[in-house]
């Protein structure tokens, strides 16, 4: 296993990647090597591999001792699934990670961070089954934003490994009949966007709700995306036609003011999981739109880039950094609600 690559860099990862960083970091790699160029701007970061998560259940004997008490487990009866899923968990968090990985990992952190050491990161899940059309496992790891320095960073790519096995995910796997051994996981490591500090949420290049593909939606809200993502907030809605975008004209069609009631920023706690918190939103504040017009006009633009490169419609995450005032992709994905629809019935 010396020779192992456990480690890559955003950069060098593309969308033939998959099976070995999994759906989500090898689109953030695909849009940084093909579409920067074209205005698509992406947080830089790195993933660690399959072989990573593999090799480190390998080196800690883990899957005799986690796969023999899932095979048994009733996914039915409650109970022991969070006994069961506390104990999974509790082995990977105990596992030591190897040299090797720690060596890759270091080198790969200190490039990262090179030029601010106080750079914060995010630290998402990306399942090596993932982003499937029959498959969707998307949104069932965890994340961790606003993660700083080496140990923490360490840490936070364990806790995201244990998150294969939270109760929700091995709920699932087993009722859609997937096999655990099969699903290996990928932990991306991106630069954060300071969007605590402005705003954040999530596009699609097609209506949600009709289908209508000359529409990009999107959805803002103050502060971390993560809140938008998980639907708990109500944010902004502006829908931007494509034919007036490409053609320069005006291209807003409506805007919808969300009641963007409370928004997640950085905490002062730096300990994995406490590293975020949820703040109200004064009411002047969220009486107005969460981002500009320009803004719209500039997300809808790179989202039209993004969905001609992968050409189908897309379901893609953004932020807006409160520095410096630019805009960044930091996911994108098929939308697999809406285009998988049959279009010749309406429900």
């Amino acid at each position: 296993m010396g020779g192992s690559l456990y480690v890559v860099p955003f950069e060098q990862l593309g969308i033939n990647d998959v099976a070995s960083v999994g759906g989500k970091n090898a689109s953030l790699g695909e849009m940084i090597a093909n579409l920067s160029s074209l205005g698509v701007t992406v947080p830089s970061g790195f993933a660690t591999t399959a072989a990573a998560y593999r090799d480190f259940f390998v080196e800690n004997n883990l899957s005799e001792a986690i796969y023999s008490r899932l095979d048994r487990l009733d996914v039915n009866d409650v109970i022991a699934l969070a006994d069961v899923g506390a104990h999974v968990r509790g082995l990977i968090l105990a596992a030591p990670f190897s040299s090797a990985f720690l060596e890759q990992l270091t080198a790969s952190y200190q490039a990262l961070s090179a030029a601010d050491p106080k750079q914060s990161f995010a630290v998402r899940s990306s399942a090596t089954a993932e982003d499937l059309p029959e498959a969707s496992f998307a949104g069932q790891q965890e994340t961790f934003l606003n993660i700083q320095g080496l140990d923490e960073t360490q840490q936070a790519i364990k806790e995201v490994f244990a998150s294969l096995f939270n109760d929700r995910a091995i709920a699932y796997r087993a009722h859609k009949g997937f096999d655990h051994r099969g699903v290996a996981l990928s932990a991306g490591v991106q630069r954060m966007v300071r969007s605590d500090l402005a705003a954040s949420g999530v596009m699609f290049t097609l209506d949600t709700e009709s289908g209508f593909a000359d529409s990009v939606l999107i959805t803002s809200s103050y502060g971390l995306g993560e809140s938008v993502v998980q639907g708990a907030v109500n944010p902004d809605e502006i829908h931007v036609y494509k034919p007036a975008l490409a053609a320069g004209k005006q291209p807003i069609l409506r805007r919808k003011l969300g009641s963007k009631m409370t928004k997640m920023t950085y905490s002062e706690d730096r300990t994995v999981g406490k590293t975020i918190k949820t703040l109200t939103v004064p009411a002047a504040e969220a009486m107005k739109f969460s981002i500009t017009d320009g803004n719209a006009i500039e997300l809808a633009r790179q989202a039209l880039v993004i969905e001609q490169h992968y050409a189908q419609p897309m379901d893609i995450e953004w932020a807006k950094d409160g520095l410096t005032g630019e805009l960044f992709i930091v996911q994108a994905r098929p939308e697999t609600v809406q285009s998988r629809k049959d279009s010749s019935t309406y429900e």
